[in-house]
């Protein structure tokens, strides 16, 4: 078996592992996705919080003209 041979033999090898490797990884990075998407997303985190807020201002500005009234 001469160089050219060989080299190709350990390229081919090294390929092979390099896409095993790849492909092992996507796989991970796909079920990390997948777990991920069970979560709140952002945009709907940040809607539920100003509706929090608004709701609470609603409350505050209801107290504020109590203690007007009452004073």
């Amino acid at each position: 078996m001469d160089n050219q041979q060989l080299f190709n033999i350990v390229v081919s090898i090294g390929g092979f592992l390099a896409g095993y490797v790849l492909n092992m990884l996507t796989q991970r990075l796909q079920k990390i996705e997948d777990k991920t998407d069970s979560f709140v997303k952002k945009d709907d985190y940040k809607d539920d919080i100003r509706e929090v807020k608004d709701i609470l201002k609603q409350i505050f500005e209801k107290l504020d003209n109590k203690a007007d009234k009452v004073g």
